[in-house]
C-alpha cells in the first residue's frame, strides 16, 4: 500500500509540474493587459513603465521561473486590476464555490444512485423507462439553457425562489456558509440543482448498468438461492460490487464540479470562484486567472490522488497491478 501511495504521489507531483507550463505559457499569450489597464492618452515611456512595474518587461520564460519560485512560497502574484494577493482573493471566493458543489454533489448521491437502483431492478417498468429519459434529457440539454428557462419558471412566472446570489450567511469557524439560513438555502436550489442535473444522470446511467451487469453473475445468483433477503442482496452484494466505478466517476465529477461551476454561477450571479474567472479573463487579470487554474490542477490532483487510495482499499488488485508496472 505504501508503494502504491508513493508512486501515486510521484505521478500527482508531475502532473503538477506539466500543468504550471500549459497554464502559465498558455494565459501569457493572450492579449497584453496593459492596454486594458492604462490611460489611451498614455506615452510610450508610461506604458514601459507600466510593463516593468507588472513584470510583463522580462522574457516569457524568466517570467515562468519567477513565476514558479513564488509558487513554491506560496505565493500566485497580485491582482493587476485590485492589487491584493490572488491567493486572497481567489480564496475569498473559494467557499461559496465548494458550498454549491458540495449540494450539488449532495443532490446527485441522494437522487443518482437511489434512481439508478430503481432503474437496474426494474428496467422494463414505466418508472424504469421515465428515469432513463429523463437521464437522457439531463445529457443532452445545456446548462447554460437549463439555468435560463428555471430561472423563467421558478423566479419570474411561480416567483418561488431567489433567481439570483447567495442570500444570507452564517460564518462558521471563520467561513460563510448560506444552505444554514432558510433564505440562503432557497438562493442554492436553483443553481445547485442546475449544476447537479448532468451528474445525476450520469450516476443513475452508471448505477442502472453496474445493477444490471451485477445481478447477472452468479454470487448474486447463489446468494438467492441460499434465501437471502431481496434487501441484502441488493445493499450488500449488488450496491457493494458496483461501488467502485461510481467512487471513481463521483471523485472526478467533483473535481468537475468545482472546476466547471462557471456557467452556473455566471447565470445565477453565486459570488464563487467561476464568476471571478470571468470577470478576470474580461479584464485579463492574469495573476487571478492562472492563480485559478492552478487551484483548480492542484484539486484535481488530490481528488483523484485520493479515489485512487479510496480505489485500492475497495479493491486490493488495484494495488497489486499498480506494483506490477
Amino acid at each position: 500500500m505504501t508503494v502504491f501511495i508513493i508512486r501515486r504521489l510521484l505521478q500527482s507531483v508531475l502532473v503538477v509540474v506539466a500543468m504550471t507550463l500549459i497554464v502559465f505559457f498558455g494565459v501569457n499569450v493572450i492579449g497584453n493587459p496593459v492596454d486594458i489597464l492604462i490611460n489611451p492618452d498614455c506615452d510610450k515611456i508610461c506604458y514601459a513603465a507600466a510593463m516593468k512595474a507588472l513584470g510583463l518587461d522580462l522574457p516569457i520564460h524568466e517570467q515562468y521561473f519567477i513565476f514558479v519560485k513564488n509558487v513554491l512560497q506560496g505565493d500566485l502574484g497580485r491582482s493587476f486590476i485590485l492589487g491584493i494577493p490572488a491567493i486572497k482573493l481567489i480564496v475569498s471566493r473559494l467557499p461559496a464555490t465548494i458550498e454549491l458543489a458540495g449540494m450539488a454533489m449532495t443532490m446527485t448521491l441522494v437522487f443518482g444512485i437511489p434512481l439508478g437502483l430503481w432503474a437496474g431492478l426494474r428496467p422494463n417498468s414505466t418508472s424504469g423507462r421515465m428515469i432513463m429519459g429523463f437521464s437522457i434529457l439531463g445529457f443532452s440539454l445545456p446548462t447554460f439553457w437549463v439555468g435560463l428557462m428555471m430561472i423563467m419558471v421558478f423566479s419570474v412566472e411561480l416567483g418561488w425562489l431567489p433567481p439570483t446570489g447567495r442570500g444570507d450567511t452564517v460564518t462558521v469557524l471563520g467561513l460563510p456558509f448560506s444552505f444554514l439560513t432558510l433564505d440562503g438555502l432557497s438562493h442554492m436550489i436553483l443553481p445547485a440543482t442546475n449544476l447537479a442535473l448532468f451528474h445525476i444522470a450520469l450516476v443513475t446511467r452508471l448505477t442502472r448498468s453496474g445493477v444490471r451487469e451485477t445481478m447477472l453473475m452468479d454470487f448474486v445468483k447463489f446468494a438467492r438461492a441460499k434465501g437471502v433477503s431481496s434487501t441484502r442482496v441488493i445493499f450488500v452484494h449488488v450496491l457493494k460490487n458496483i461501488l467502485i466505478p461510481i467512487v471513481t466517476v463521483l471523485g472526478l465529477e467533483l473535481g468537475g464540479l468545482l472546476a466547471f461551476a462557471v456557467v452556473t454561477e455566471s447565470i445565477f450571479a453565486w459570488p464563487g470562484m467561476g464568476k471571478l474567472l470571468i470577470e478576470s479573463i474580461t479584464l485579463l487579470d492574469r495573476p487571478v486567472i492562472v492563480g485559478y487554474l492552478m487551484l483548480i490542477v492542484f484539486m484535481f490532483v488530490a481528488i483523484n490522488l485520493a479515489v485512487d487510495i479510496l480505489y485500492s482499499a475497495l479493491d486490493p488488485r488495484v494495488r497489486v497491478q499498480g506494483s506490477s508496472r
